[in-house]
């Protein structure tokens, strides 16, 4: 695809990813690049700016990440974030030491310098430190435009270069003018001239799949009922009408009534030719017994690959598998420009399929991240509430229950979900939480239903709500207690084998969104 592009250098910022987001929301195109990436590899891209992210290094450290020195004569703006203004001062003459007091929260900015970079911000405004050095000198080649009472270089640009850098974080909310910032620095440093949009995305998407996909085959996808691989499915059909076959896995370990309304879109709505397999025996059996959650994960993905197989062999002139992965998973995945290493999970939805099956690889949101996704499925004509549905594991309930699945532990933990979603829904808080969700403990608790003492056959649910923006980090939801009065009230009611409701109201770190 071609472009323009804002690079984002990743020295190991814990907002890599929100930068790029940023840049995106801006309607312009961002990709996350290695520390070291070469100036004839930007090229490529047609860069029209770099953005050198914050990290938790110290420039003056003998294993600190470095730029490579090129990409300063690329006449291209330059934006440093943090580390990034401190390798990039560092780097021309300037001066960076630990500050005397290390800054971490709410500072306030004050311009002092007029500069286009600068321009729209009030004179004064918030802003979010987290450092733990500083640039103390500028030598000849930097100017500063603004200062904090702690930190007297707060925003610098280079006298002769468009070279920028800010201390502090633009990209957080805790930065109220971030967004101007940002701005600035994309238009009136960078000229770019925003075509980066739903509408060019779809274009370019579809003319992708097209020069792919030969004329001849078929492509399956594996869909899961989420928005990942029902955009991916979607998108297909505009694409090559006609020619896609999704295949649905009923593991039995689905939200209530995932099949009807995975049917009614692409059967009923799309006309597609959709496959529904419907092997919740065979996954529950597998499981039985099993109560160590990687354990479960590593059963679960085996039996969906050989489920997949078996069934793709049934679909002639099959040449394609199309799966739902999005940029956060490349990145994450390391097999970005970026490099970077981490743990693939074992089982990411209908993601992961081996290579050994034989297909021809097709990942058309591989560039995308979610909130584009979510917007790209509006433009294709998937119902409201599939785009947004909120996130559900690949393994399904099996890694919200803890302990042994059984059919009878998902019914029960289905019935309670369900009612958790509608309760949400009609409060008007289902698009405020990110993520929402019941989870069946193992756990026996006294009770009393009705005149008699309830005990050994009795269960206890955890609703779970939290508010993230990358799912990176989250923060549990401070939901109106009425709210929670009657979610509690329902399921203990409505729930057979559940007398106790709690709520957990712990944010990631230390926890995970997910119970296992």
């Amino acid at each position: 695809m071609s472009r323009e592009t804002i690079a984002i250098l990743d020295f190991g910022s814990q907002y890599l990813q929100l930068i790029a987001r940023r840049v995106r929301e801006n309607q312009v195109h961002s990709l996350v690049y290695a520390p070291g990436v070469t100036p004839a590899e930007l090229r490529q891209h047609d860069v029209i700016g770099i953005i050198l992210s914050g990290g938790p290094a110290s420039t003056y450290a003998g294993a600190a990440p470095k730029p490579d020195p090129g990409i300063f004569d690329l006449n291209v703006p330059i934006l440093g974030i943090c580390y990034g203004m401190q390798v990039a001062c560092a780097g021309h003459g300037g001066r960076v030491e630990a500050a005397a007091r290390r800054e971490y929260g709410r500072s306030r900015l004050c311009v002092t310098a007029g500069d286009p970079f600068v321009r729209h911000l009030p004179a004064e405004s918030n802003v979010w430190m987290s450092h733990g050095d500083m640039v103390t000198g500028l030598g000849d080649d930097f100017v500063a435009l603004a200062r904090t009472a702690n930190c007297p270089i707060a925003i610098v640009r280079h006298k002769t270069r468009p070279v920028f850098g800010v201390q502090f974080h633009p990209e957080v909310t805790h930065t109220p003018e971030g967004g101007q910032l940002l701005r600035n620095f994309l238009y009136e440093i960078c000229g770019a001239a925003g075509r980066w949009n739903p509408g060019v995305i779809a274009d370019e998407l579809i003319a992708k799949i097209r020069a792919q996909v030969r004329a001849d085959a078929r492509v399956i996808c594996g869909l899961s009922g989420g928005v990942d691989s029902s955009v991916t499915a979607a998108l297909l059909h505009r694409a090559i009408p006609g020619r896609v076959t999704p295949i649905f896995v009923d593991n039995g370990l689905l939200r209530a009534e995932e099949r009807t309304r995975v049917r009614a879109v692409f059967e009923g709505h799309f006309k597609m030719d959709l496959h529904v397999v419907d092997a919740a025996e065979r996954f529950l059996s597998r499981l039985a017994g099993v109560t160590e959650p990687q354990e479960k994960r590593l059963r679960i993905g085996h039996e969906f690959v050989d489920v997949f197989r078996a069934e793709a062999k049934s679909i002639p002139n099959a040449h394609y598998l199309a799966q739902g992965t999005l940029y956060p998973d490349v990145i994450e995945s390391g097999h970005s420009a970026a490099g970077t290493a981490a743990n693939i999970k074992l089982h990411h939805n209908v993601g992961g399929l081996p290579a050994e099956l034989g297909f021809e690889l097709i990942e058309p949101l591989r560039d995308l991240f979610k909130d584009e996704v979510r917007i790209l499925g509006e433009l294709l004509g998937l119902p409201e509430e599939m785009v947004w549905r909120h996130p559900f594991p690949g393994p399904g309930l099996a890694v919200r229950i803890i302990g042994e699945v059984t059919h009878a532990r998902c019914e029960l933990l289905r019935k309670a979900d369900t009612i958790i979603i509608e309760e949400i829904t009609g409060a008007g808080w289902y698009r405020k939480i990110a993520q929402a969700f019941g989870v069946l403990l193992p756990v026996a608790s006294v009770g009393v239903m009705g005149d008699g003492r309830s005990y050994s056959d009795q269960n206890v649910i955890v609703v779970r709500f939290v508010e993230s923006k990358d799912f990176m980090t989250a923060d549990w939801v401070p939901i109106d207690p009425s709210v929670l009065a009657a979610i509690s009230t329902r399921i203990t009611n409505e729930v057979p084998g559940v007398n106790r409701v709690v709520y957990d109201i712990t944010s990631k770190p230390p926890a995970t969104i997910e119970w296992e």
